[in-house]
Order: C-alpha cells, then structure tokens, then sequence
C-alpha cells in the first residue's frame, strides 16, 4: 500500500512539474524594457531594446550588462563570424567586434534598419522606405540595391538568393543574384504586409498582417532570374541548353518594352510551361509580372521519365491576357 502511494505521488509529481512548466523572466540588469531583437555568437547573447541599445548576457540569459551602445532604438541584430551588427532608428548600422566594450557607427549612418541578413561577406540592411543597402567590406562603405523605395520589414537569405518581406501592400521581394536584381514574387499571397521571413527545410515562410503564416516552396522563387541589364527589342524564346538534358537544363526569353502600354503597364504578365508528348502541362516554369528584359529559369526534370517534352510561352500586355506573343519548342530529356 505504501509502495503504491509513493509510486502515486510520483506521477502526479511529475505531471503537474509538466503542466505548470512555464515562461520565465530573464530581465536580471536589464529591468523590464521592450526587447526588439536577439542574436547568439559563441556564449556572447545580445538584446536588441528601444532606446536603451545592447544588453550582454554571458551566462545564459542570466544576468545582462548594457553595453556601449546604450541610447539607440536598436531593431535588428545579426552575427557574422566574430562580429556583431545592429540595426538602429535614424541612425544606421553599427559594428562590434569586442564583445561590447566598444561600438562603431558604420558609414551606413543616416537610415532606419529594421532588419539586417549575413551573407557569407555580405551583409545586407533593410530600412525604412528606402529598400535594401549592400556592404561587402563588413559595414566599411554601403550600397544602396535597386530595391530603393520599400519599408523592408524582414530579410532571409538563401545561397546566393536574397528574400526582402515589405509591407504597404508590396509583399515579397526576390534577388537571386545577391541583391543586383529584384522580382515581386506575390503569387498566392492574400496579405501583402510582410513582418518576418523564415527559411526551412526547402521552404520559405512568411509571417503576414491579418492572415497568420504562408509557405512556398524555394524552387519556386530561385528558378527564374534576370541576366542582363540590356532591355531587349524584340520578344523572343531560345532553345533550352543543354539539348539534350539531364535532369536540368537552361531556358532563356526575352520581353522587350511596349509602346503606350510601357508607359501604363512597365510590367507583362509571362507564362511558362512545360508539356508532355501528349500535350498535358507537367510543369509551370514562370507565372507572373516581368518588366522587360532578359530572364533565364531552369527546369529540373529530376522526377520526370525520359523522352519528347515541349516549352511553351505566352506573354499578355496586362491581366486581360491580351496576348502579344507565343512560342513553342521542343526538347529532349535522356537519363
């Protein structure tokens, strides 16, 4: 009877250990501030406040000391290697490299960043209404990208693919050539007011106003990307390369300014597909607004048997899908 009071006991010891798990405060040195941002380097831990700068806990969250940045709004932290960058309110980015005993205000000095992303050297700075800042010398000089005129709410990044999250009904931002070049990729998307992006498993994650978490698959946003600076004067659509393929190959097109519709309606609405020998569609490679240019998107036929499949592309001035040029090829996949 006693063994099985104590063996009782214990059960219920534990599940209610388990039910009354809990959040616990960590605000030992810091007090009760609003926390923007957080970010890891080794046993460094940094939080990002408003209007108090850095704090560093160097025993877990324990404990937090206020560091030399100590009267900035500080939205965004990120770490490359040994260093340390913070996003500030009006004044730009700053640098750490001591663990904070002392902060240095980057030539990047006169913006609001409100999101920062590491990219092997690069680093880039989303800010508030004037899009997304490049430094490839670790915060020495900045670039401003062609994304100029956006509030940049969130950056991820993807090998060579840059992901900005906007808001004010603009979405999703892609660059997949390291920031040179940017796409609206807003397909499906019901909420175009992008407050944090997330990277998993092949998957890109946006975390919206009003309408909760959206996924898509990266393929479907690294595929396609601009290859010249040059704006074409005819449409056009080239024969895939490699022909015959195995299991990727190349596809390249050209959209060429309108006349009036260029001045109303810069972008065209470009369709991409690919088809069996029996004519059913088993791949759509492009469906969305291109402005004019030179685009080239890859198709990975990993999964697909081998034989005759055809390419088609269709381009329309505008979402009536008044169709201003199609074409068709063939090619050839052998495994």
């Amino acid at each position: 009877m006693k063994k099985t009071f104590f063996i009782t006991f214990a059960i219920y010891s534990l599940l209610f250990g388990i039910c009354h798990a809990q959040w616990v405060q960590m605000n030992n040195g810091m007090g009760n501030l609003t926390v923007y941002s957080l970010a890891v380097s080794g046993n460094n831990f940094f939080a990002g406040t408003w209007n108090n700068g850095v704090y560093l806990s160097t025993n877990n969250g324990t404990s937090w000391t206020q560091t030399s940045l100590n009267n900035r709004v500080v939205h965004s932290l990120a770490v490359k290697g040994n260093n340390i960058f913070a996003g500030t309110l009006y004044y730009g980015v700053y640098l750490l490299t001591d663990n904070g005993t002392s902060w240095t205000q980057t030539s990047l000095n006169n913006q609001s960043v409100i999101s920062l992303a590491v990219n092997g050297n690069d680093i880039f700075a989303g800010t508030f209404s004037n899009g997304v800042f490049l430094s490839t010398n670790n915060g020495t000089s900045w670039t401003q990208t062609s994304l100029n005129n956006r509030i940049v709410n969130a950056l991820a990044v993807n090998g060579n693919n840059i992901f900005a999250g906007t808001i004010l009904g603009y979405g999703v931002y892609v660059s997949t050539n390291n920031g040179t070049n940017w796409i609206q990729r807003n397909e499906g998307l019901v909420a175009f007011y992008i407050y944090t992006l997330c990277i998993l498993n092949n998957y890109i994650f946006a975390g919206t106003g009003d309408s909760s978490v959206y996924r898509r698959p990266l393929g479907e946003l690294t595929g396609i990307q601009p290859i010249s600076n040059e704006v074409p004067n005819q449409f056009s659509l080239s024969q895939n390369y490699p022909n015959p393929f195995n299991p990727v190959t190349k596809i390249r097109f050209d959209i060429p300014p309108g006349s009036s519709v260029a001045q109303t309606f810069p972008y065209r609405v470009v369709n991409l597909s690919v088809y069996d020998i029996l004519g059913r569609e088993v791949a759509t490679l492009v469906n969305e607004e291109l402005k004019p240019g030179t685009y080239e998107v890859e198709w990975n036929a990993a999964k697909y048997s081998s034989g005759v499949y055809f390419y088609r592309i269709a381009i329309h001035s505008d979402k009536l899908l008044t169709e201003d040029y199609s074409e068709t090829r063939k090619m050839m996949l052998i495994k």
